[in-house]
């Protein structure tokens, strides 16, 4: 069996995802296992993954369309390997990204999650540096030098304070992962509250940005950025950081408490995202950014 597994849920475009998984392909650490779950219908996707002929890629598609959440819990739920990514269908990976994460998890054994370098790419494949992209490096990010290991308080505190973590390119335990999986009642937050709930169980994760190895792929538009514009997004995140601050209070987890009731990093966002919402008429969703941005949820 396969030490690693590239877990990849489908849905959109066809020739991203196609990028996607040729960059998966071309892995100098050979020893990997590629899993596809079609959320789609595109017609011709399946006769694509018959021809590439390599019976390390499982492709599949589901028979009624999941969602996001449950697709994403599908493919947890498929793996098997010691390591899994859940990539994202239009993410690239550097030929040398399993090589290295695979060193990485080496040093610390056990570790449950390592966030390695990444550099965001935009919807043509070039380099680029956005707003919430300098955001988060410069405000939220911790400043690391190579390698950093965090756990616990301090780094709960840092990402609900900020989620700086680039989701689609951490690679997770598999036993814990497959053991706590994705929350059911978030569709856009879920990445944060998992690895909430994985630190609250003990596990540390590694930063390494000494090489970058994934590029992150930022949409003009996006799931997540739709939902933004109508307040969705912002609604998910004010249950999402209520119920987290009481569960970090309960723990004895202070910083981490009041880190998830101001939750400055998404009030910010949702300010940024508050003028989009007017020209496009989206008046609910303008009173929900209002509410989230002005709030400090001390309350």
């Amino acid at each position: 069996m396969a030490t690693f597994d590239f877990m990849l849920p489908y849905y959109g475009d066809v020739r991203l995802m196609q990028d996607a998984v040729r960059s998966v392909l071309a892995q100098t650490d050979r020893d990997f296992r590629l899993v596809v779950i079609d959320d789609g219908k595109e017609p011709d996707v399946p006769g694509w993954f018959e021809q590439l002929g390599d019976d390390r890629v499982h492709y599949t598609r589901n028979e009624q369309n999941l969602g996001i959440t449950k697709n994403f819990q599908k493919c947890v739920r498929l793996s098997e390997a010691d390591y899994v990514v859940i990539m994202g269908c239009d993410d690239l990976l550097h030929p040398h990204y399993l090589e290295t994460v695979r060193g990485i998890i080496a040093a610390p054994e056990g570790i449950g999650m390592v966030q390695p370098g990444v550099e965001v790419i935009d919807g043509d494949g070039r380099v680029t540096q956005g707003l919430a992209d300098n955001t988060k490096k410069r405000l939220y990010a911790p400043q690391v030098k190579g390698r950093r290991l965090m756990a616990g308080e301090e780094l709960a505190a840092s990402v609900l304070r900020g989620n700086w973590l680039y989701f689609p390119s951490i690679a997770w335990r598999g036993e814990v992962l497959r053991k706590v999986n994705f929350r059911d009642d978030y569709s856009v937050i879920q990445d944060l509250a998992l690895v909430v709930d994985l630190l609250e169980g003990g596990e540390e994760m590694v930063i390494d940005n000494s090489t970058t190895v994934f590029q992150y792929r930022r949409h003009a538009v996006s799931e997540s950025s739709v939902q933004a514009f109508s307040g969705t997004r912002f609604a998910e995140a004010e249950r999402y950081f209520a119920a987290v601050a009481a569960r970090m209070d309960a723990r004895g987890w202070p910083k981490a408490a009041r880190a998830a009731r101001f939750h400055s990093a998404s009030r910010l966002h949702a300010l940024t995202m508050l003028p989009g919402a007017l020209r496009r008429g989206h008046r609910e969703g303008a009173r929900t950014l209002a509410k989230h941005a002005f709030t400090s949820g001390q309350g």
